[in-house]
């Protein structure tokens, strides 16, 4: 099948092309930490001559608790996150958890994202598609490879064709998530894009009762092993201490390990892509 391929700000995603990278906060937790953030993966991907997606959840609307942080609201986060990419100079994303939400986040993204837990709700897929803007579908884990298919059917049925699809694990049991590297050659077989989501794959899903846990000592091998299957981009959340983090610390890199956890999965990517092609 033919490939697409898809540009968004400069960063170029396709199965085939070097690896391109979204990165970012999980939760908006203040403007300061998210342009300081943001400012540190810009230069780094800048100097690797890398492709660069800011990420953010404007509103961090799943979590496990109800008194869990979420950020400052939807629409200010929405503003928050394009006032510090427009000043970084780089396109950002972030998730949508309504259909009504599509729309206005439009106005202000790059590229709208539907979580994984949303991937099969068909009104929340056309909505996004109907912006015109690019899709990041989380590939559900509670959802087959193939069965994606019918996410991006749902998309392509408003012509907009402008896809990308995230493998970010499977539910093994309770608790716990495993990654079949099969899955990704799977999803390359629908034409589009595919993410590897390195860092909500290792997450263990109520772990810690009240929230999500994680094992970020897994970040690494995952990600290795993606890259040599070939991917079109790594997707990752970054905190300068993770362990502080309001939202999914345990599953996050720590900032200051970006670089070099990149130019890892670069080299295995460009052994990779020789291989493929």
């Amino acid at each position: 099948m033919r490939q697409v391929r898809l540009e968004v700000g400069g960063a170029v995603f396709s199965n085939d092309a070097p690896l391109a990278f979204i990165g970012g906060l999980c939760a908006l937790e203040s403007e300061a930490l998210l342009r300081k953030v943001g400012r540190s993966l810009r230069d780094c991907f800048a100097r690797l001559g890398a492709g660069f997606i800011l990420k953010c959840s404007a509103d961090k609307a799943n979590r496990t608790s109800v008194q869990a942080f979420r950020g400052p609201g939807f629409e200010a986060g929405l503003r928050i996150l394009a006032r510090v990419a427009r000043s970084l100079g780089v396109a950002c994303l972030t998730d949508v958890h309504e259909p009504a939400q599509a729309q206005l986040a439009a106005r202000y993204v790059d590229i709208l994202q539907v979580p994984a837990f949303l991937c099969r709700q068909t009104e929340m897929l056309l909505a996004c598609g109907r912006t015109g803007k690019p899709v990041n579908l989380k590939k559900g884990q509670f959802v087959s490879p193939w069965d994606m298919v019918h996410a991006v059917r749902k998309v392509e049925s408003t012509g907009n064709r402008r896809i990308l699809i995230t493998e970010r694990g499977t539910s093994f049991g309770y608790g716990n998530l495993v990654v079949d590297m099969r899955a990704l050659a799977v999803l390359r077989s629908l034409g589009y894009p595919v993410i590897f989501d390195a860092t909500h794959s290792v997450q263990l899903p109520g772990g810690l009762g009240h929230a999500t846990g994680g094992d970020r000592r897994h970040i690494w091998p995952l990600t290795r092993a993606a890259a040599a299957v070939g991917v079109a981009g790594v997707f990752f959340e970054a905190h300068p201490d993770p362990d502080r983090a309001l939202s999914d610390g345990p599953n996050a890199l720590a900032l200051r390990d970006v670089p070099r956890f990149a130019a890892m999965a670069r080299r295995i990517d460009s052994v990779a892509k020789k291989v493929l092609l």
